[in-house]
């Protein structure tokens, strides 16, 4: 699937289930990340890696998990990054992820067959 998909897909989502818009902002946000993630380090150059998104709703959180097939990574097990150094001084890349983490409260990878799992809860209200 393609991003504009995949975030039409939540809105849809969103919007069935009546849940206030301003708490979709750091969903949309880790979904751009991991799915950019995916295209630029989990692919071959101009391929569009399978990526299928799952969101479950329970009563005060919402699960989101994004699946794809590229090569085993765990994104989780990227050290931190140092937030206190300048960004001409940060290494390339690790930061996406760091957001994600700061986002979601809590964040999961699992490898189950020949898929990447990354599995993001966050508490919402209704």
């Amino acid at each position: 699937m393609h991003l504009p998909a995949l975030m039409l897909f939540m809105q849809e989502f969103w919007a069935a289930e009546k849940l206030p818009l301003a708490q979709a902002v750091p969903f949309e946000l880790a979904l751009e990340e991991v799915f950019l993630n995916i295209v630029m380090h989990g692919a071959p150059a101009g391929a569009a890696p399978p990526i299928e998104i799952s969101l479950v709703l329970f009563d005060d959180a919402l699960e989101m998990t994004v699946t794809d097939d590229g090569p085993q990574f765990n994104p989780l097990s990227l050290p931190p990054p140092d937030v206190a150094a300048s960004l001409g001084d940060r290494p390339v890349g690790g930061q996406g992820i760091h957001l994600v983490r700061q986002m979601m409260d809590a964040v999961s990878y699992q490898r189950v067959g020949a898929h990447n799992r990354l599995c993001m809860i966050k508490r919402i209200q209704r």
